[in-house]
């Protein structure tokens, strides 16, 4: 696939923990497009993992999405759009490390504070759309 991260000079470059979070503009080339539900901090048998800890809770996500995206033939450098949604947005910016480990390819990306997810101990679920060739 063909990709060009675009951080245009009149945006500013969001920086959390040393790390830039996104890019403004991702430009792809592709043949297939995965979509990927909004991920949750489920196990493979449907239990919570990490009740009150986002950061178990972020890498759990981050697994999901990434078996998700190897059952369709991608991986997580295919990923080109993120939609993240958290209970305590300050939590979450408090462990971008853990989410640069599956996002390091910087896709576009949105982050939302929520009132309450599926289940009271969900705190973030993150969707993605990944191009490959």
């Amino acid at each position: 696939m063909k990709r060009q991260n675009i951080q245009p000079d009149s945006l500013a470059k969001r920086v959390v923990g040393g790390h830039v979070l996104y890019s403004h503009a991702v430009v792809v080339e592709g043949r297939k497009t995965v979509f990927v539900s909004g991920q949750l901090a489920r196990d493979a048998k449907g239990n919570v993992v990490g009740q009150g800890d986002m950061r178990a809770q972020i890498r759990q996500t981050g697994e999901n999405i990434k078996a998700a995206l190897a059952a369709a033939g991608a991986t997580l450098a295919d990923i080109v759009k993120t939609n993240t949604y958290v209970t305590d947005i300050e939590e979450f910016f408090k462990h971008t490390d853990v989410r640069m480990e599956y996002f390091g390819a910087l896709p576009t990306s949105t982050t939302i504070e929520v009132r309450k997810l599926a289940h009271p101990d969900l705190m973030v679920e993150i969707e993605v759309i990944a191009v490959l060739d």
